[in-house]
């Protein structure tokens, strides 16, 4: 299916996902980030930007994510969109992670068997996308939705695995020198004995390759393989309970703007025994590498203000080196801002163990 389609619209926000990596790069590689697109911390915080786009334009809105942000949207959908309510315009892009019948990763599962019915629940308009899916049989149903849309109502365009086509390449970089799984490494070496919550996507996924590298076990990481953005606030609830235990958390920038109310609870609690690493590219990397802003933005200062009592940044070898000896030792809650290429191995793998197997480990750990 190529993107022709998305002619019809010209304004776009969401968050990125691999499925959907064909729209994504379409929109970088045609608007950029800017007046006509943009790319959002969380879903819920694009339903609000595609809210203001029609209230200031009167036109329909086109907001993309993958499925697992149906559950970032269900409050502004429902109390904002809705039309009993204000009765708001939109058009949602889904990429449908976990379909049923489809081999995926454990988090996606659920999610892919209740998509459909999520959005049923949300009185949203669906039509699935495949690759066999004819180009007019899409604009038809388009062309259907346009009194919908008039109605202040919300249709979605669901999207299975390889059903969109887009032959521009699109090529993200930035200037930083330190590879994540390099930090990674360096980081699960400083933990010593330590546990580690680590955030979503690559950066688990090269943390559990570290541990095998090393020849150790998986029991003293907790690997947070869904629900992007809460890596932090898992590691807080242990800490709470495990005084003891120095509690590693390894994020992501995006992960990190995604729920970033988190950090000032951290910052009021000030558990001594926890080092926030946030490692920060300034990209959604593992779902294709469309930038996050966390490249324009101050996120140590963000720490400081939200109370974090020691600060830390690194962007190279020496400087992670020297900050990581601090943050062992330190007896107060520490924020680590880590700055990084954009780029993995080709052949970094996943986890070999199931996301139980690694909670019962990681539980066993803790009751030590």
């Amino acid at each position: 299916m190529k993107l022709d389609f998305l002619k019809r619209f010209d304004f776009f926000v969401g968050v990125p996902d691999s499925q959907l990596k064909p729209l994504c790069n379409y929109l970088m590689a045609t608007y950029g980030v800017g007046e006509h697109h943009l790319i959002a911390a969380n879903e819920g915080n694009a339903v609000g930007l595609a809210a203001g786009y029609h209230l200031a334009t009167g036109k329909t809105p086109v907001v993309y994510m993958q499925n697992s942000g149906e559950g970032n949207v269900v409050n502004p959908l429902l109390s904002l969109m809705n039309d009993k309510v204000y009765g708001i315009p939109c058009l949602f892009v889904i990429g449908w992670r976990g379909e049923p019948g489809v081999h995926d990763e454990p988090q996606h599962i659920y999610q892919g068997e209740v998509t459909l019915k999520l959005l049923e629940d949300m009185d949203v308009a669906y039509f699935v996308i495949g690759k066999d899916t004819d180009e007019d049989e899409l604009a038809k149903k388009l062309d259907e939705w346009e009194s919908l849309f008039a109605a202040g109502k919300q249709a979605a365009l669901v999207v299975r695995k390889g059903a969109l086509e887009y032959d521009g390449k699109v090529k993200y970089e930035n200037e930083n020198t330190m590879l994540r799984e390099e930090i990674v490494r360096r980081v699960a070496e400083a933990a010593g004995e330590g546990v580690i919550v680590s955030t979503t996507g690559k950066t688990s996924r090269e943390l559990f390759e570290v541990r095998e590298a090393r020849g150790e076990g998986h029991g003293k990481d907790f690997l947070t393989v869904g629900s992007m953005g809460h890596a932090s606030s898992i590691a807080l609830g242990i800490a709470k309970q495990k005084k003891e235990r120095r509690v590693w958390i390894l994020d992501g920038d995006g992960a990190c703007l995604m729920h970033m109310g988190a950090m000032a609870l951290l910052g009021a609690e000030k558990p001594k025994n926890v080092v926030h690493i946030v490692v920060n590219n300034g990209a959604h990397e593992t779902v294709g590498g469309m930038p996050t802003v966390a490249s324009q933005i101050d996120l140590s200062g963000v720490a400081r203000a939200c109370g974090y009592p020691k600060v830390l940044r690194a962007t190279n070898e020496k400087e992670l080196d020297a900050a990581l000896a601090v943050a062992e030792v330190a007896e107060t809650l520490v924020f680590l801002e880590v700055t990084a290429a954009i780029g993995a191995r080709d052949d970094l793998g996943r986890p070999t163990t199931t996301a139980k197997e690694n909670k019962e480990a990681f539980m066993k750990e803790l009751a030590k």
